[in-house]
C-alpha cells in the first residue's frame, strides 16, 4: 500500500468539484484513519447509503482509496482511507482563467503577492509529482516568522535592508554557468497578519 501524502495538490478541475462538496470535505477529513461507510455513517450521522454515494465520488477521483476488506457473515466491509493527509486546490484547476504573476504590473500589490503564492502551488506541485514518480526527495527551503513593526517607517527600512540582503546573498551564490547547476526560485512574501491571529511566542 502506497504511503498517505502529506499533501495533495489537486489539479483537476472534476477532482476539485467532488473534493469541495462539504460532505465529502468532511469524509477525507474523517479518513485520514481507515473507516468503513458504516462507521463512517454512524459517527456523522449520516444514511450509510449517502455515505456510499459520495465515497464512489471520492474514490473514482482518486482520493480516496480502498485498504482492506473484510467479510462479516454474508456481508463484505471495505475500509477505506484518504490519499492525503490534506488537501489543496490547484489554481490550475481553473485554466486559463488562473491568476499569473505576468498579468500584475504592480509588484507591491496583494493581486500580485497572491499571484506569486498560486505560482509556488503549482510549480511545486508538479515537482512533488515527479519526485515521487522517481522515488526521490523534493529538495526544498521554507522559512515561516513573524515580525511586529513600530511605525510604517521601521516596515519601509525592513523591506529596504531585506531586498539589499537577499539580492547580495542570491549574488554571491548564483552562477549561471556551473555545470550541474540547477536554477532556484526564490520568493519572498510579507503580508499583515488577520485580525483574529494570534502572534508566535518565542521558545
Amino acid at each position: 500500500m502506497s504511503p498517505m501524502r502529506e499533501v495533495e495538490v489537486i489539479e483537476d478541475p472534476a477532482a476539485a468539484t467532488v473534493a469541495l462538496e462539504p460532505v465529502r470535505s468532511r469524509l477525507l477529513s474523517e479518513l485520514v484513519q481507515p473507516a468503513s461507510a458504516a462507521g463512517l455513517a454512524q459517527r456523522l450521522g449520516i444514511p450509510r447509503q449517502k455515505v456510499n454515494y459520495h465515497l464512489r465520488a471520492l474514490e473514482a477521483h482518486g482520493l480516496v482509496r480502498e485498504v482492506e476488506t473484510r467479510q462479516w457473515g454474508g456481508l463484505t466491509e471495505r475500509r477505506l482511507v484518504a490519499s492525503a493527509h490534506s488537501y489543496v486546490v490547484s489554481p490550475g484547476a481553473m485554466g486559463p482563467a488562473a491568476s499569473s504573476p505576468e498579468r500584475s504590473a504592480d509588484r507591491l500589490s496583494a493581486g500580485y503577492l497572491v499571484a506569486l503564492a498560486a505560482r509556488v502551488v503549482r510549480e511545486v506541485s508538479q515537482l512533488v509529482r515527479r519526485a515521487a514518480q522517481a522515488e526521490q526527495r523534493l529538495a526544498t527551503l521554507s522559512i515561516d516568522t513573524e515580525v511586529r513593526f513600530r511605525s510604517p517607517a521601521e516596515r519601509a527600512a525592513f523591506s529596504r535592508e531585506l531586498a539589499a540582503s537577499v539580492a547580495a546573498l542570491a549574488a554571491r551564490y548564483h552562477d549561471a554557468d556551473a555545470p550541474g547547476g540547477r536554477a532556484h526560485r526564490l520568493v519572498v512574501l510579507a503580508h499583515p497578519l488577520p485580525r483574529n491571529s494570534k502572534p508566535k511566542t518565542s521558545s
